[in-house]
């Protein structure tokens, strides 16, 4: 019985560090720092859920399992100091620092989830400050200030709010245009209040025709130049994960009932896939890309669903659930190729331009990733985010990487995540 885990990660498209999509926008200017304000907040029970991926042991009778490590003692205490190090290393927190974030983070999710509900059409986003762990909550109504002071939060009267952003980003996604017209992608930026859109260096002009033929407010837009080209790529290499079709590789995103989520790139529907033992097969049932980077694959017996994922520091770690953390909290991600690590969401709603078509709905991070990564499973604190998409660097430089937001996916096939 081999004990090798396996990544629960798709080997989706990464983009080239030298053909990447622009710097992270406004949402990551924070520097990643210790940060004497948030030394002083107050601390509580650590949360304990860790990013990772559903690991996977071929059993003695061939077939293959998605195996957790116990969820008590020792085993807990171990995936815990994992990923207190992994946010020590990438975000440059001391132990104490760590710790307090993810309590403070947990509350300030919950807070944000609460406010969401609350506010309804008057909620216009929001951003954790992984610094001083404050919670801002823009409105689109000054009626509604009292409503976020009242419940702890930092509140912000804006014009547009994300859901009109939102409108602007989906009117601009109605727009077909490529690589060549010099255009690589656009976000909304709640900092901004604005929809940011990125193009090519000395290309503005594309920007504007862009914006024109979309018919959306010019002062809700700004243009970024940047030198970079975005692409996607999948490389066929050894590591712990899935084959896809026989020949390439990818891993799985988060697992489900009856399968698994993952990104939409790694086979339309129909592509046969198994599992790296060779013990489980399974099959594409249902794949969007480009459009959206989202994908379910359908598995056989052999392979049994948890609520686990791989801190590929010899452990597992559980998922309680799927609830979206706000940007600014901080991310971890896990991946076949270089393993753990964390850094910050920034923007969300973006849409990247890849030369296969545009990709609308991912989330982008300052976390590194490197081929092979790809589709593997992000989390924030216990809850998951999404699988990779894309990126642009690598862990020894750094980078900026997109993952497809898991709730959509598990929306679009009626797919029920698995909990531990």
């Amino acid at each position: 019985m081999s004990s090798r885990a396996q990544g629960f990660l798709v080997e989706s498209p990464l983009i080239n560090e030298d053909t990447a999509p622009s710097s992270f926008p406004k949402e990551k200017d924070r520097t990643l720092r210790k940060s004497p304000t948030f030394r002083v907040l107050g601390g509580g029970a650590m949360a304990l859920g860790l990013v990772a991926v559903g690991t996977t042991i071929a059993t003695a009778s061939g077939g293959t399992e998605i195996s957790p490590v116990s969820s008590g003692g020792a085993d807990t205490a171990a995936t815990a100091d994992d990923q207190l190090t992994a946010l020590q290393r990438d975000l440059g927190l001391t132990s104490e620092e760590a710790t307090r974030l993810l309590d403070t983070q947990a509350e300030a999710r919950k807070l944000d989830s609460e406010l969401r509900t609350k506010l309804g059409d008057d909620f216009g986003g929001s951003r954790f400050d992984i610094d001083s762990g404050e919670l801002t909550v823009a409105v689109t109504d000054k009626a509604a200030v009292d409503t976020v002071e009242k419940a702890g939060a930092t509140p912000q009267v804006v014009t547009y709010g994300m859901s009109g952003l939102e409108k602007i980003v989906d009117d601009l996604n109605e727009e077909r245009v490529s690589l060549s017209d010099g255009v690589t992608g656009w976000y909304p930026s709640a900092t901004d209040d604005a929809v940011v859109v990125t193009v090519l260096k000395g290309r503005k002009a594309a920007a504007e025709k862009l914006i024109a033929g979309a018919g959306v407010q010019a002062d809700a837009v700004t243009v970024e130049e940047t030198t970079d080209k975005p692409r996607t790529y999948a490389d066929s290499f050894g590591g712990d994960a899935y084959i896809i079709n026989g020949s390439g590789r990818c891993s799985i995103g988060f697992a489900v009932e009856g399968g698994f989520a993952t990104a939409g790139h790694c086979g339309a529907k129909g592509t046969p896939v198994a599992a790296q033992s060779g013990g489980g097969t399974g099959t594409v049932a249902e794949s969007y890309f480009p459009g959206r980077d989202m994908g379910y694959v359908a598995t056989d017996a052999n392979w049994t669903p948890t609520g686990f994922v791989n801190d590929y520091n010899g452990g597992a770690v559980s998922v309680a659930g799927s609830q979206e953390a706000p940007s600014g909290s901080s991310v971890c991600r896990s991946g076949s190729t270089t393993g753990w690590h964390c850094g910050t969401i920034g923007a969300k709603n973006q849409t990247v331009v890849y030369p296969e078509g545009q990709v609308a709905g991912l989330t982008q991070t300052d976390v590194c990733a490197e081929p092979g990564d790809s589709g593997g499973s992000w989390i924030s604190a216990d809850q998951a985010q999404g699988v990779t998409s894309g990126g642009s660097g690598d862990c020894t430089s750094g980078g900026v990487t997109f993952f497809q937001p898991l709730n959509p996916i598990l929306r679009e096939w009626n797919l029920t995540l698995s909990t531990s």
